[in-house]
């Protein structure tokens, strides 16, 4: 019989520790560690040695003797979800997935099964079964070839892949399934970073793509030991606000890929619909000719979008005026506010100034800076900027206005989107142009409010 024993773990790194203090010694995180019963050491050993002898020793062999079509991708056949997977899903891959509760990831996961060509499983640990198959029939996800379990135990799971021989996998979620071998409970770092590492064995041993579903914690980040991250090889989140249609699908890990693409979704009463044209949706409601709004065309990836940033000032009661960003970075927007104190004599040091990017989009590139300054000058003003008007270009601290990447791609949406005029940095005008759409060169970010008339009279 094991002996129990109470261990605090880091849950960024999953160390042990013989007692709780405020720092891992090992990764060097604060207030990260968490209490823990586990068993014997060798015996939790033990537990992951089976799952480690599964997959056949390897061969030395050349690098060119190596077949890169044994790794080829199979589409999924939800577009914006191959967009970010750079094709589909690689044979013995696991993939996280992570995102807010009722953010719509059983949605997704089920409308990927539905439209997988093969035979799949679909896991669940936190649903009865019954839950499961009445939003599949809401959504029309049902199919013969769809096998459904609801289990927690981790031997049991790999029993029914035995049984059902699936093509793709799914587990919803990894927190919540256990293995008895493990003397710690469902959901600590123990039994997370061994039941994903035995996951990850039998994946790549039956060479079948294995999708698990993470939960998150309150900050965002994905909840467990950060090993858990390490040992799959994608990790996606997915999200938007639940009071909102728009959902979003990112990488922040992908070993067979770019992770700078970006997946646009909509939410309906059927389920996720992919959202082909970004920007049309995003400046549907826009309000043309009012102060502090200015669009700004960016790129997610490959994908150019074109967005609306808005801005609003007021007069401050307190001593420190409030700052509030949404969308965007809260120290590129004090550090902007800054520049246009000191370069165009903006006064922002009584006002409070909110700024936003509608939509519920993040951008975290510097080619919107130009345009943010535009929309902070014109909310101040109250002199709304042109609606025919799209400004790009990174604000430097003396208050020019520098070069970004991909110019006559954002350039080209907008002049699809009927947009007339194009602020954009003086060093790259000469090099792009767009059909329809006027080219204006701007050295700093005070041409380009006296261009746009934003100063005022």
């Amino acid at each position: 019989m094991a002996r129990l024993r109470t261990v605090w773990r880091c849950g960024e790194c999953g160390a042990a520790h013989p007692k709780w203090s405020g720092r891992c010694s090992a990764c060097g995180a604060w207030n990260s560690l968490v209490e823990d019963v586990e068993g014997d050491i060798p015996a939790a050993e033990s537990s992951l040695a089976p799952g480690l002898a599964l997959v056949a020793p390897g061969e030395p062999r050349p690098i060119d003797a190596v077949d890169p079509l044994e790794a080829a991708a199979t589409p999924t056949g939800i577009s914006e979800l191959d967009r970010v997977l750079g094709g589909g899903l690689v044979p013995g891959s696991v993939t996280l997935l992570g995102g807010e509760p009722g953010i719509g990831k059983s949605t997704m996961l089920l409308q990927l099964l539905h439209a997988w060509p093969g035979r799949s499983l679909y896991v669940t640990a936190e649903e009865s079964a019954q839950q499961v198959r009445l939003r599949a029939s809401r959504l029309g996800a049902l199919r013969p070839d769809l096998w459904l379990v609801a289990e927690l135990s981790l031997p049991r799971i790999v029993a029914a892949l035995d049984e059902v021989k699936p093509e793709l996998v799914v587990v919803d979620s990894i927190q919540a399934i256990a293995d008895p071998e493990l003397s710690s409970a469902p959901g600590s770092v123990s039994q997370v970073r061994g039941c994903a590492h035995r996951l990850v064995q039998e994946a790549k041993a039956r060479g079948i793509p294995v999708l698990l579903v993470g939960h998150v914690t309150k900050d965002g980040g994905l909840a467990g030991p950060r090993v858990l991250e390490h040992v799959v090889d994608t990790v996606l989140a997915f999200e938007g606000e639940r009071h909102h249609a728009l959902r979003m699908l990112r990488a922040a890990k992908h070993r067979f890929g770019s992770t700078s693409e970006l997946g646009l979704f909509e939410m309906g009463e059927s389920g996720l619909r992919a959202v082909p044209d970004a920007s049309s949706l995003f400046l549907a409601d826009r309000r043309a000719g009012a102060p502090g709004s200015v669009v700004v065309p960016t790129i997610e990836g490959q994908r150019p979008l074109l967005v609306e940033l808005q801005a609003l000032t007021g007069p401050s009661s307190g001593a420190m005026p409030r700052r509030s960003a949404q969308g965007v970075d809260a120290g590129r927007l004090a550090m902007l506010l800054a520049v246009l104190e000191r370069r165009a004599g903006v006064a922002f040091a009584q006002q409070e100034v909110f700024a936003s990017v509608a939509g519920g989009v993040r951008l975290g590139e510097p080619g919107a800076d130009l345009g943010l300054c535009l929309a902070l000058t014109s909310a101040a003003t109250g002199v709304p900027v042109s609606p025919e008007i799209v400004a790009v270009g990174e604000v430097g601290l003396a208050g020019e206005v520098r070069q970004v990447g991909h110019l006559a791609r954002r350039l080209g949406e907008a002049a699809r989107l009927g947009f007339a005029r194009a602020l954009v940095p003086h060093g790259a005008a000469a090099s792009v142009s767009a059909a329809g759409l006027r080219i204006e060169p701007i050295a700093s970010v005070v041409d380009a409010l006296r261009v746009t008339g934003v100063l005022g009279k």
